[in-house]
């Protein structure tokens, strides 16, 4: 299931979604203020997200290293929050919860925007990417058996630890300015979809968040805001049937056309 559902080119429709939960953790928020900058180099960001998900996910054997690798990496990142408390990326609340909103991204992104899964496939992806989440150290206990309690803790957590910080500020003007990404898009092509693209990407990413977190976290939500995420998925949706396989399932792809930068980078062996 991970395989299926994991990599289809609709899915970047949500791709805001989880970057907002994440940044809106307050230990997420004070590692993103301390040691990113997603806000220059927006792109390398999501490229470096789809690298992780893609060797995770189809990288086979390499998962295992890469996983370690990651993990790793994780172990410097550590400081200071805006509140004066300590932080560690490696908290194992708040690493749990990037894999976590990850996870839920899938499930609601395809219902929204992909092929819908059956409660039986969300069952068994739930436990095949909860299982993957071990590989890069999350641990057993850190996240629930069943996707029902998952769905629960999701729930509270985001409906208790979440919070407007700085970086969700800076993800949202960046948003806002992102050049074009580093995709086979020309130049004189970007400047004609660029403000659609934006509109699809803020829509689908605020959208999918719950009303009561949406208020939380102070954004602005109206009700033509909802009938156009609403077009968008029956739009994105009805796309399945003549989408060719290959754009269902990119990351073996992607790992291809990625293998230089992957190699080179915190996941491959020359990190």
């Amino acid at each position: 299931m991970a395989w299926r559902v994991t990599s289809d080119l609709r899915l970047n429709f949500a791709i805001l979604y989880p970057l907002l939960l994440q940044v809106a953790h307050p230990t997420i928020d004070a590692g993103v203020t301390d040691y990113s900058d997603f806000d220059r180099k927006p792109w390398d960001r999501l490229l470096r997200t789809m690298d992780y998900v893609s060797v995770l996910v189809y990288g086979g054997r390499e998962a295992v290293a890469a996983g370690r690798r990651l993990r790793a990496l994780h172990k410097r990142f550590r400081g200071t929050r805006a509140d004066g408390t300590r932080y560690s990326a490696l908290e194992p609340e708040a690493y749990a919860w990037v894999h976590a909103t990850l996870l839920d991204t899938y499930v609601r992104g395809h219902a929204l925007f992909g092929t819908p899964m059956s409660a039986a496939d969300t069952e068994r992806f739930y436990g095949e990417y909860r299982g993957l989440g071990r590989l890069i150290g999350v641990r057993e206990r850190d996240l629930p058996r069943t996707w029902p309690q998952f769905c629960a803790y999701f729930r509270r957590t985001a409906r208790t630890m979440l919070t407007r910080t700085a970086s969700v500020d800076r993800v949202l003007d960046t948003m806002g300015h992102a050049d074009a990404p580093p995709m086979p898009i020309s130049g004189r092509l970007w400047p004609a979809i660029k403000v659609p693209i934006r509109r699809a990407v803020w829509l689908g990413g605020v959208g999918l968040l719950e009303p009561d977190v949406r208020r939380r976290l102070g954004l602005r939500w109206t009700p033509i805001d909802a009938a156009q995420l609403r077009v968008l998925g029956v739009v994105s949706r009805g796309l399945g049937s003549m989408m060719p396989a290959a754009w269902k399932v990119t990351g073996p792809e992607h790992l291809r056309w990625r293998s230089a930068q992957i190699g080179a980078g915190p996941l491959g062996r020359a990190a």
